[in-house]
């Protein structure tokens, strides 16, 4: 309505000019549409945008057979690992996602971001790439782990090796750390934790058997909605005891299950993956890279604690060449 009040004359005006405008009188007009242009498109700008906000769950009902699901093209897809654990009951703000990554030496041909490592004068530099959360590591694998949380909320790593027997050694917890952005622990939907840090020396585990029946190690994630008031972060990996942990596992750990995404193993480190790690304030938005493992647990509410258990299985070790 303001735009044909403003751009039109009245006849009176057309009968006083031979029905000619008058370019004095043009002028004004012109200015008062353009500033009504400027108002509109301001007002355009400031209305919400679509909520960016980083969603793990939303990808997992993709393929899922379900009718009611949202259609929508998919970006990213996901398989069930786990059959036996139901997808339903699933509170969006409890997943956690993992990815594990594998470190090889880099090639110029390569696609991918790069860890560069300084071992004396010398320089070396890793591509990472997404390892399937099935897949089998050996003895000297180079891996890093990133997570994420789906809400609001404190992370806490516990590592424990497991043995053939179905034994496990002693639990570590080797985050938070004060070694890594300064011990804070803090998580929020988007913010990606590596563990090691990207500036970390090493940047990367060593996978190392200690003994002849160790299979492969037991990696226990934590997610609470306040910190844990009686660990005392330190520099380094602290052993916890095995009553605490038993503790929370009868408190917190319960059934869990798992997705894993499809032709995802393989994949190299992203730019924004490398952001996202090494800044704290750099959150994933929805439209970046997904992480290569769900973990669920249904019938948890967005206020308990989650604790999920990330096994990593060791390849068994070849046997020594005979000489003849």
């Amino acid at each position: 309505m303001f735009f044909r009040f403003a751009g039109e004359l009245s006849k009176e005006t057309m009968m006083r000019t031979g029905g000619k405008t008058n370019p004095s009188r043009r002028i004004p007009i012109m200015w008062m549409i353009s500033l009504c242009l400027a108002g509109l498109l301001t007002a355009t700008a400031q209305q919400p945008q679509a909520d960016q906000t980083r969603q793990l769950w939303d990808t997992a009902f993709i393929n899922q057979g379900n009718k009611t699901a949202i259609k929508r093209p998919a970006r990213r897809s996901y398989r069930v690992v786990t059959p036996h654990v139901p997808v339903v009951g699933v509170s969006p703000d409890t997943v956690i996602g993992i990815t594990l990554w594998r470190l090889r030496p880099s090639r110029k041909i390569d696609a991918g971001e790069r860890i560069i490592t300084h071992d004396g004068p010398e320089s070396m530099e890793w591509l990472p790439e997404r390892v399937s959360s099935s897949g089998r590591l050996a003895e000297g694998d180079r891996i890093r782990m990133s997570i994420e949380a789906a809400r609001t909320g404190y992370l806490y790593v516990v590592d424990q090796e497991t043995y053939a027997d179905g034994s496990k050694g002693e639990p570590f917890l080797i985050f938070p750390t004060t070694r890594t952005r300064g011990g804070d622990n803090s998580v929020k939907a988007g913010r990606v934790i590596e563990i090691p840090a990207q500036d970390d020396s090493p940047p990367y585990f060593t996978l190392k058997r200690t003994r002849v029946n160790h299979v492969g190690e037991n990696v226990i994630v934590l997610v609470t909605p306040t910190p844990i008031e009686t660990l005392t972060i330190t520099d380094k990996a602290q052993r916890l005891s095995a009553e605490t942990l038993a503790q929370w596992e009868k408190l917190w750990g319960t059934q869990t299950g798992r997705l894993e995404m499809t032709n995802g193993a393989g994949r190299s480190w992203t730019k924004q993956e490398k952001e996202a790690g090494s800044d704290g304030t750099r959150s994933l938005t929805e439209a970046e890279p997904a992480p290569q493992t769900l973990y669920y647990r249904p019938g948890v509410g967005s206020k308990e604690p989650v604790l999920i258990k990330v096994q990593l299985q060791y390849a068994r070790p070849r046997p020594p060449v005979r000489k003849r």
